[in-house]
Order: C-alpha cells, then sequence, then structure tokens
C-alpha cells in the first residue's frame, strides 16, 4: 500500500521524498484496521465523504486505500456535537465562567508550572517577546498544564463536525484535511492523536491548523511535540501569540467606569473584539480611562456580569491578540486574570518574610 497515490507518480516529486513518504506510511497506516473491518456506521461508507476522499488525492495525492482504511475505523461521535452546540462561553455569564477558570488550583500549579519550566520561558520570552505568566495562563486554561489534553480521536472529532454539524462544516473539513497533512508531514497515525470534542491537540491544544502554522521545535530535537514536550509547548504557544501580533508592552485590559449609558455608548458595549475605537474618542463619550493611557490608542469597551452589577473594561491591543486564539472575551479576560493572578503570588511566594 501507498501513501501517495500512483497517480501523482511521475510529477517531479524527488526520490528522497518518496522515500519520506514510505517511511510516514508507517506511522499514517500502521496499527490500523484492514478497510474490510468498517462498520455499519462508519463514515467510509458515506457518499460525501468517498467525494472528500476524491478531492484529497486529487489535490495533495493521497492513496485512496489508506483513507479508507482511516474512515473504515472513523464514525459519528453525539457527544461531541452536544459539546459543540453547548459552549461554555454561550451558556455562562462572566462572573460564573471565571469561577470556573481562574480557581486556586490553576493559580497553585501555574506557579508550580512556570518555576518547573522557568528556562523555557524566560527563552520564550526573550526569543518571542511574549510574557511568561500569559503563556503559563494559556497552557492552564486550556488544559491545567497538560492534566486534561482530550480524549477524543481527532479523526472522530473532525470527521463528526464537518460531516455532521452543517453549522461549521466548511471549517472542520477544512481542519480535517490539515490533520491529514499533519499526520504525513510529522510520520503520524491520524488515528493515534486525541484531542478535545473540536480536535484541539496537545498542552496548548492547537488546531491542526494552528499546529502546522505555529507549532516550533523549541528544544531542537528534530520533533514538534505539543503532546508530551513542555517545552515545545511553551514555544508554539510563544510564536502564536507572536505571530498574532503580542506586543507586550502597555496595559491588556483597564477597568473603567461610565458617566452615563448613552444610546451612543451602549451601542459599542461588546460590539466586537478588535479595538477600533480610540481611547480619545472613548473619554469623548463618557468613559472614564485612566490619565497613563493614550489618547491614540484604539480600545473595545466590554460589559461584564458580576453577582451585584456590571464591571466595564477597555480592551487594547494584546487583548484582542488573546482572543485570536479562543474568540470569546469572556475567554481572553479569564486568560489575563488567571496570568495576573499567577505572577502575583510567584512574587509573594519569592519574597522573604
Amino acid at each position: 500500500m501507498q501513501f501517495y497515490s500512483t497517480a501523482s507518480q511521475g510529477c517531479g516529486v524527488s526520490q528522497s521524498m518518496w522515500r519520506y513518504a514510505a517511511a510516514a506510511l508507517t506511522a499514517f497506516a500502521g496499527g490500523l484496521l484492514l478497510a474490510g473491518s468498517a462498520t455499519a456506521d462508519s463514515y467510509v461508507q458515506r457518499s460525501e465523504v468517498q467525494s472528500y476522499m476524491d478531492e484529497l488525492i486529487a489535490t495533495h495525492g493521497f492513496s485512496r486505500i489508506a483513507l479508507e482504511e482511516v474512515f473504515s475505523q472513523s464514525t459519528k461521535q453525539e457527544r461531541i456535537i452536544e459539546l459543540m452546540s453547548r459552549p461554555a462561553e454561550r451558556r455562562l455569564v462572566w462572573h460564573e465562567y471565571r469561577k470556573i477558570l481562574v480557581d486556586e488550583p490553576r493559580v497553585s500549579q501555574g506557579v508550580e508550572f512556570w518555576r518547573e519550566n522557568e528556562r523555557a520561558l524566560e527563552r520564550a520570552a526573550k526569543t518571542y517577546g511574549v510574557v511568561p505568566e500569559i503563556i503559563v495562563a494559556i497552557i492552564g486554561v486550556e488544559t491545567r498544564y497538560g492534566r486534561v489534553t482530550g480524549s477524543f480521536g481527532v479523526v472522530d472529532a473532525l470527521s463528526t463536525l464537518a460531516f455532521d454539524y452543517p453549522p461549521r462544516a466548511k471549517f472542520f473539513r477544512g481542519q480535517l484535511t490539515e490533520h491529514f497533512l499533519l499526520s504525513r508531514e510529522e510520520g503520524k497515525n491520524p488515528l493515534s492523536m486525541k484531542g478535545s470534542y473540536a480536535g484541539a491537540m496537545g498542552f496548548g491544544q492547537f488546531i491542526p491548523s494552528s499546529y502546522r502554522a505555529y507549532a516550533v521545535d523549541f528544544d531542537h530535537d528534530g520533533v514538534r511535540d505539543i503532546w508530551a514536550n513542555k517545552t515545545d509547548a511553551i514555544g508554539s504557544v510563544a510564536n502564536y501569540f507572536a505571530e498574532h501580533g503580542w506586543r507586550g508592552s502597555k496595559a491588556v485590559v483597564e477597568r473603567v467606569t461610565l458617566i452615563e449609558e448613552t444610546p451612543e455608548v451602549v451601542a459599542l458595549i461588546n460590539n466586537g473584539l478588535k479595538p477600533t475605537v480610540t481611547v480619545a474618542d472613548w473619554r469623548a463619550m463618557g468613559v472614564q480611562v485612566s490619565a497613563e493611557q493614550d489618547d491614540a490608542r484604539h480600545a473595545t469597551l466590554m460589559r461584564m456580569e458580576q453577582p451585584n452589577g456590571n464591571e466595564y473594561w477597555l480592551g487594547f491591543d494584546d487583548f484582542y491578540v488573546i482572543t485570536r486564539y479562543n474568540h470569546s472575551r469572556l475567554y481572553a479576560m479569564a486568560v489575563h486574570q488567571l496570568s495576573q493572578a499567577i505572577r502575583k503570588r510567584r512574587e509573594s511566594s519569592a519574597t522573604p518574610t
């Protein structure tokens, strides 16, 4: 069985590439059952999956036999659709969401993770300009520092969302393709990888396209391992933030007060994640911003629900960068506040009594 389709031979592929493809096939198909073992509800039987395989073969030169072996062992997971339909960012208000993610275990374990990986975090900060506490907080929010990285088969998750979740089918079909390409490039069996219900993997929960674009071999051992190698995971998260424009030189957010909730201001509250209004304009609309904030900075105005009333915050450029990891203001605020709590705890524990 060949990893590439025979139709792709004679298209200028070097002998070294063919030797690499043969080696990669061992990982890609190793341990798989024969195609004939497909269950009645496996994806391989479905016409839209057959058409998708045709595309992969034509566009990327995959072997039909290898793809059929994978899809013969992939089935629809109802639990994945249930979880995708009810994410915490939609179900919870801010104080409920914060209580889950900015908790004592994540703070204390974050300090421990920082201590154990201090050299890698310092090198990541120097290399990418991303402060350690943000890297630590991302890994803490995503996987509790590697303790909970996901138990769903990535092929099952992405196939379920690609073929049985119409609202985002196009996106996850693209991620499934990225996963197959990742598997081929890294010499991995696509069925061996586990992740979240959305197909995110490793310490930092990278989806396949993020892995291919931003994962780095930060310890220079020849492998980009975000699943078991904390150093690579740290470098990869830092690289992701750097590539998305992290600056790190000014405030991420600022809590503000409103003189009055005028219709003009209300129309802009929680209206998009990207900062588009200048601090000067916010001041003119009655938002009380500290004098230290530059009038030329751009910010977005957010309302965060607390048990006894609302808080108002301005989110600046680096806040927007956090939302590029997960497109939610609740998520980004939780990451930021966890990062600050971890840094404060670390600094207090290092201070002699």
